[in-house]
């Protein structure tokens, strides 16, 4: 197999031109993103990119997954997916955004470059996995994707519209050799299920838990997907689906739940009133729990409140089958200081805060026996080191132990089994919860009353380059523009368990703003202030930051 470049630069400026006029975009914490119309050389060229890798892992399989998460449906993104389902790897995402600014005139020297300074050689096998969402724009999008492969001679499976975990799943099992799982839907959904009702039992309802989940999917691939689990749970677990023909994260979905703190449109007013619901975003990578008690108050359990209850409950197993582990939660800046508290000081388990992105959650999660991440959104998972299924295969075959320490071992087995260890997954993260509810006896306010959260607020400010704002201290402390951090802490030093920080933006030109306090209206006060603070030192654009209602 011989490639020649020039039939890349010239497959590009023939289908797939940069535009002049197209502004340089950077590959942010989960790719690229932007509005669809924008997007088509980009994803040309980040299929010419995974071939790219693909040589350079070793002819390993690479993933490339056509999405924009949970953004509006009018914007698509494309991200690259590592041989064991990590993030790109943090060099080459520079490598990328190299790339796709480069005008098509430089893209054949571009690529030469790579492939001189990796020392990849073109004449490997190539072999890239392709996924899209829901979007109506994706599979053009995908075309462009293919066609980069191709133009590389590489080799393309295309699995057409899957969640983003899914992705991850497949590319990962293909680099294991199947160890992982089998590379297929089917493989997928037979793994999590079989898992699932092994750990369900025949008792389905105990307790205050009762067998009925909501599910708002986004209008997404997480409701179609799920109308596929439904099927095959065959009553496990009852599930009815809303959100599932429209448009795509609008007002609905995890982002939307999360953000707002309400429920999402949709939803009949009993699933959320006497009901357990959930939503996932819009390609399924993210998971929120919420109700609306007999007060008319909307609760929300976000990612901090699913990390506390996988982490306890854990912990709780490791100790009770007699295995020495270290356990560790990893949590961003995002996360609520009543859970962090409550984690380190109740649970005593000891947390580590990283720069928000699910990539760096990973990596520092892989220093423990067993990681637990989440960021408040609702995306993360659990990581599990070859010493912790070693250790707790061995305990379930241990004749010395007892035989609860050997069932309880072996339940650890079915935990592992339904954890989608890839990245954050909200089906399988969704079955978890359940798993741990069900074993509990608990309904949302038995989980709710664990600990009380602060009331905490997050808002956007949209600027004219988000690049202005510079910050370090894993995204809790500002360095530029100069003098700003000192502003937030006047402001913050106002409020009674006042916390804020700003963060730029990895995929938009905003800077979001989170806030803290003792009561809901200083946390909207805070967050107001602290916004157009902001605004007025970084070059806001559009409108003010207006007030949130209380």
């Amino acid at each position: 197999m011989s490639v020649n470049l020039r039939s890349v630069f010239a497959f590009a400026k023939e289908y797939h031109q940069k535009k002049e006029t197209q502004k340089d975009i950077q590959y942010g914490t989960a790719g690229f993103r932007s509005h669809a119309d924008n997007l088509d050389y980009v994803m040309y060229r980040m299929g010419v990119l995974a071939a790219l890798r693909s040589r350079a892992k070793g002819s390993q399989a690479i993933g490339v997954m056509i999405t924009a998460s949970h953004n509006p449906e009018h914007d698509n993104g494309v991200k690259l997916i590592d041989p064991l389902g990590e993030m790109l790897e943090q060099r080459w995402e520079k490598l990328a955004t190299d790339l796709v600014n480069v005008p098509d005139s430089e893209l054949e020297a571009q690529v030469a470059k790579i492939c001189e300074d990796e020392k990849i050689d073109n004449n490997e096998p190539a072999k890239v996995f392709v996924g899209m969402d829901t979007r109506y724009h994706s599979p053009q999008l995908s075309r462009a994707v293919v066609n980069g492969i191709l133009a590389l001679k590489g080799t393309v499976t295309e699995f057409g519209i899957v969640t983003t975990p899914m992705l991850h799943y497949f590319v990962t099992c293909t680099n294991t050799q199947n160890a992982y799982g089998v590379p297929t839907e089917e493989g997928y959904m037979g793994k999590l299920i079989a898992a699932f009702k092994a750990l369900r039992g025949e008792q389905l309802e105990q307790g205050n838990y009762r067998n009925q989940l909501y599910y708002d999917g986004a209008n997404g691939v997480g409701s179609l997907k799920m109308l596929g689990f439904i099927k095959k749970l065959n009553g496990a677990l009852n599930v009815k689906v809303f959100n599932s023909n429209g448009k795509i994260n609008f007002k609905c979905g995890a982002d939307f739940v999360k953000t707002n703190h309400r429920v999402p449109e949709g939803l009949p007013e009993e699933a959320v009133t006497s009901g357990r619901c959930c939503s996932v975003d819009g390609d399924a990578d993210r998971v929120v729990y919420y109700f609306t008690d007999k007060d008319g108050v909307f609760h929300l359990l976000d990612g901090d409140r699913i990390a506390t209850l996988l982490a306890g409950y854990l912990k709780d197993l490791i100790e009770q089958c007699g295995v020495e582990l270290e356990m560790g939660l990893v949590q961003t800046a995002y996360a609520n200081g009543a859970s962090t508290d409550y984690i380190v000081n109740r649970m005593k388990i000891p947390v580590s805060c990283t720069r928000t992105g699910v990539k760096h959650l990973h990596h520092k999660a892989l220093e423990y026996d067993v990681g637990v991440y989440f960021e408040a959104n609702g995306h993360g998972t659990i990581i599990y080191s070859d010493k912790a299924k070693q250790a707790i295969r061995a305990a379930s075959e241990d004749v010395g132990r007892t035989e609860e320490q050997r069932k309880t071992a072996a339940r650890l087995l079915q935990i592992i089994d339904l954890t989608n260890e890839t990245v954050g997954d909200a089906i399988s993260d969704m079955l978890l919860v359940e798993t741990v509810l069900h074993a509990k006896g608990w309904n949302l306010d038995d989980w709710l009353a664990s600990y009380t959260d602060l009331p905490n607020v997050l808002e956007k400010v949209f600027l004219a380059d988000r690049n202005v704002i510079t910050v370090t201290d894993a995204d809790r402390v500002v360095v530029a523009p100069e003098g700003l951090q000192d502003s937030i802490n006047e402001i913050v030093a106002k409020y009674p368990k006042g916390r804020s920080f700003v963060r730029p933006s990895g995929t938009e030109d905003i800077v979001r703003v989170y806030a803290e306090a003792d009561t809901r209206s200083n946390a909207v006060q805070l967050a107001f202030e602290i916004a157009n603070l902001v605004f007025d030192r970084a070059g806001g654009v559009g409108a003010r930051p207006v007030k949130m209602e209380c």
